[in-house]
């Protein structure tokens, strides 16, 4: 019913504009809203209601823009199955899957979709170069920040689009990626609750080593290295010999040393760097400076 009634809304938010018919449309469409109510059980709704409160609401995450341009509706080329529908609105990210058929591919608005949105949508704009454009809500005029708050406000309260986490903008990341980092700077970025979660983040970073690069498992990999995921032990960590060694044992996560490494090891070490990089596009966040590892 709720669903409904939000299409309807959206509907009339749309139809309003051509004045003309606007009465009888809107008539019409009160009219169909209290057929809906007058024949609808409440048992239906219980048993919805129910059903949301047992799903489980993932944690929030932080994004990369690399990240986020996947979760655009279109279909996987793997599993060829439809995949959610993400946007941004002032580093805000949004699940709008519920409003597939506005952002969803053939949707009017699709160039939306896995996209930080926040001046486009401030400016009223569906010009690309609005698009991507996080740092620019900072510049908006007063009148264009009103806007701005007033998306965010409909697609938090109005729309109840669930919020998946925060968006990070490019250049911050990358002014990190020089950084070198040792083991005890490594060692404060575990992912666990108590720890501080930095301006703009969903999330309290994950700092993982591996090879020489430091990469940050909070941008999706939480589930994993969090402090609930199965590989938590090698959160704050530099794990590349127990990756290279698909290791878990103490003295493996303790060493940093990969000089000792065969061909073979070598080579999965850099499969995992790899994979965090292109395939996890975790960002990578700082150096270990190591002089022995070679890719």
């Amino acid at each position: 019913m709720n669903g409904l009634l939000n299409d309807l809304s959206l509907w009339i938010d749309n139809l309003t504009g051509f004045r003309g018919s606007s009465g009888y449309i809107l008539i019409l469409l009160l009219v169909l809203i209290g057929y809906k109510v007058m024949n609808s059980s409440n048992e239906p709704t219980k048993v919805e209601e129910e059903e949301e409160e047992e799903k489980e609401i993932d944690p929030p995450r932080n994004f990369t823009q690399k990240q986020l341009i996947y979760f655009d509706g279109k279909k996987d080329e793997k599993t060829k199955e439809e995949k959610p529908v993400y946007l941004s609105v002032n580093g805000i990210v949004f699940d709008v899957s519920d409003g597939r058929s506005f952002y969803g591919p053939d949707g009017p608005y699709e160039n939306f979709a896995g996209h930080e949105c926040g001046v486009a949508l401030a400016k009223m704009s569906f010009e690309t170069e609005h698009l991507d454009d996080l740092k620019g809500c900072k510049d908006l005029n007063f009148g264009e920040k009103e806007e701005l708050d007033g998306w965010v406000e409909k697609f938090t309260y109005y729309r109840h689009y669930p919020v998946k986490g925060r968006l990070i903008a490019e250049d911050d990341l990358n002014s990190l990626a020089d950084r070198i980092l040792t083991s005890d700077d490594l060692s404060k970025y575990t992912g666990d609750d108590g720890e501080e979660i930095p301006e703009g983040y969903a999330a309290p970073p994950i700092y993982i080593g591996a090879g020489d690069k430091v990469f940050d498992a909070s941008f999706g990999g939480a589930e994993f290295y969090g402090a609930k995921g199965g590989y938590s032990r090698f959160a704050g960590r530099d794990i590349s010999r127990a990756l290279a060694k698909m290791s878990f044992s103490p003295e493996d996560l303790e060493s940093s040393s990969v000089e000792d490494l065969d061909e073979k090891q070598k080579k999965i070490l850099n499969d995992w760097v790899k994979t965090y990089e292109e395939k996890k596009c975790y960002p990578i966040i700082g150096r270990l400076g190591k002089t022995n590892y070679e890719e």
